[in-house]
């Protein structure tokens, strides 16, 4: 059984992680991709890493993100040296039709699918400062992390209160 899932948002310089106990986010930050392997060597042995794998859809692409795949693959070797541990690379186009069944879905609509499976309006699935919800905080690429373990609760047919 899985205890917790980490989920990573690679990046060339920096990348996101979200790390679910089953019930709610219990932490979330965005790393330099040197601390982010600091951060990774301190793992349960039950839980699951997840990475967005970096995909070619026929464009050329530049050093950023062969950067990328370097830090992912990276992140991964951690993950494994540091003890048991599962971990999966999931792409892109995954996320897109495992939330919002549509391969063209943007960012922003990978988003508001997120945002539905937490009570659907802003204010409740985000809260304010005052009263906060269960997304509260979360910001820039730590979204795409979040929805790598949306997706995977999804496709494994886990709900979002359990993992």
């Amino acid at each position: 059984m899985i205890s917790r899932i980490y989920a990573i948002d690679p990046g060339c310089e920096q990348s996101a992680l979200v790390v679910w106990d089953g019930q709610r986010i219990i932490e979330h930050e965005i790393y330099a991709n040197a601390d982010m392997l600091m951060r990774l060597t301190r793992h349960e042995s039950s839980a699951l890493l997840l990475i967005e794998q970096v995909a070619s859809y026929g464009m050329a692409v530049g050093a950023e993100v062969f950067e990328t795949v370097f830090w992912s693959g990276r992140f991964a070797q951690t993950w494994i040296d540091e003890g048991p541990g599962e971990w999966q690379r999931m792409k892109r186009l995954e996320v897109k039709m495992a939330l919002c069944h549509d391969s063209r879905a943007k960012d922003a609509n990978v988003r508001q699918a997120v945002l539905d499976l937490f009570g659907s309006t802003r204010q409740r699935a985000i809260g304010t400062k005052k009263q906060p919800g269960p997304l509260y905080g979360i910001s820039g690429d730590e979204w795409s992390a979040l929805a790598l373990v949306m997706t995977y609760l999804s496709v494994n047919n886990l709900s979002v209160r359990s993992a």
